[in-house]
């Protein structure tokens, strides 16, 4: 009698542990402050074919006023950032989200040039600690296998908020004009701070191990990787920015598209890209669980996505009316599969208790883009009369940042900072090339 042979079971794989649900609701509520986040600092290029005619505003006017938030937005980084590392973030993401609504509302209540420009200024201000905070809160909470998702929904978000600030903003101005829209949306969206105080994520504050991880200022700029990411940053964002900032403007007076029909095809493309971008993070994830590097799967998004979105984006300018909307879609369908990575690789590479120093000093870089890229496509269309240099420079930009995102950024693995502290910069990042090899 033969004996039958008993082939051993092969173990299950072991499944990556699931995200509690109240870090979900949390990471939602997120995603919801990026939302108004982005309609807050957009809201501004929708109502600016109406402002450009009550103030009488010339071209480069129109394009100080639009780049307003960023000068205090930029500049308040530094501190935003390093705030966040050694206060409750939640809190202090919390009371800036009060500042910048309040801003938002009283927006809607001035008849001047000199008082609209000081509240963006002040929106800027209110806004400036809510990337830091994302990525504090993200970095303390997330694993390397689940920060591109819980990051792609942020970036949903963030673009949605432009989308919906386009469709539903432009019919709503259209209708009862941009004042009612300004003051409605500031105080309506205080009420984001109830949720947000009742489902906070818990912030476990660890003993400090060592002195030496008390990393400031001039530690970042010795990494290249920190300056990688700021160029990378700078051009993504030049990129968003030029779109929400002038693509309103462009479709309706340059093309000849009603405000009604730009709202439209502006929300849909926003809408699309927020899906991607979604999409995007998940299958990062998902590639990263498989086995491919942080390094591999984070650059191909933001690099390949970057500069494949700026080339399609330029055919905005140059094709008629009828192909344009396919050309605005698709780019920022690419824009959103970039995004959906941008904040993962600074995560990584700065890791937990440093994540807020880190993205501040990248978003201060990195957010000068929003001064440059209102003001500059204004004098270029004072000077010209028409956008296509406007275009040309988008894609000059976007392709330098993809190089930056592939090239200049090292592996994409945290940083010991104890050799950077140390004195030595080339081996705190051959440790983080081994780290990374050994995720």
């Amino acid at each position: 009698m033969m004996r039958k042979r008993i082939v051993p079971t092969p173990p299950h794989p072991a499944r990556r542990p699931g995200i509690p649900a109240r870090l979900k609701i949390a990471v939602a509520l997120l995603a919801i402050s990026v939302f108004i986040n982005f309609i807050d600092r957009g809201n501004l290029s929708i109502a600016a074919p109406m402002l450009k005619d009550e103030l009488a505003l010339s071209p480069s006017k129109l394009g100080l006023l639009l780049s307003g938030f960023f000068w205090t937005y930029s500049c308040a980084q530094l501190p935003a950032g390093w705030l966040v590392d050694r206060l409750n973030v939640n809190w202090v993401f919390a009371a800036g989200f009060v500042l910048w609504s309040a801003a938002t509302a009283l927006s809607g209540l001035t008849h001047t040039f000199a008082m609209l420009f000081a509240l963006r200024l002040l929106l800027g201000l209110g806004e400036s600690v809510a990337f830091p905070s994302y990525s504090k809160i993200i970095a303390l909470n997330f694993t390397e296998e689940h920060r591109g998702s819980a990051n792609s929904v942020l970036t949903a978000g963030l673009l949605l908020g432009p989308g919906f600030g386009m469709l539903f903003g432009g019919l709503l101005m259209a209708r009862y004009g941009w004042r009612s829209f300004f003051v409605v949306l500031g105080a309506v969206s205080i009420a984001w701070v109830l949720p947000w105080i009742a489902w906070m994520p818990e912030i476990a504050r660890p003993t400090p191990e060592k002195k030496s991880l008390k990393i400031g200022f001039f530690d970042l700029v010795r990494l290249r990787s920190a300056w990688g990411t700021c160029v990378g940053l700078f051009s993504t964002n030049y990129v968003s920015y030029f779109l929400i900032t002038w693509l309103p403007y462009y479709l309706v007076r340059d093309r000849g598209f009603s405000m009604t029909a730009m709202a439209k095809l502006g929300g849909l493309a926003y809408l699309l890209g927020a899906c991607f971008a979604m999409l995007s993070g998940r299958l990062s994830d998902v590639w990263i669980a498989s086995g491919a590097t942080p390094t591999l799967v984070r650059k191909t998004f933001t690099g390949g996505g970057l500069a494949l979105a700026g080339i399609v984006l330029g055919f905005v300018a140059i094709v008629n009316t009828t192909y344009l909307p396919i050309a605005l879609v698709l780019g920022v369908i690419l824009f959103g599969a970039s995004g959906s990575n941008v904040w993962a690789v600074s995560q990584t590479l700065a890791g937990p208790k440093t994540a807020g120093r880190w993205v501040g000093f990248q978003n201060f870089g990195g957010n000068f883009s929003g001064i440059a890229a209102p003001w500059l496509t204004g004098l270029v269309l004072e000077k010209t009369g028409h956008f296509y240099w406007a275009f040309a420079i988008m894609i000059g930009v976007a392709l330098a940042g993809a190089a930056s995102w592939l090239f200049l950024i090292g592996e994409v693995a945290p940083v010991e900072w104890d050799a950077l502290r140390e004195g030595n910069v080339a081996t705190a990042q051959v440790l983080a090339s081994k780290v990374e090899r050994r995720v």
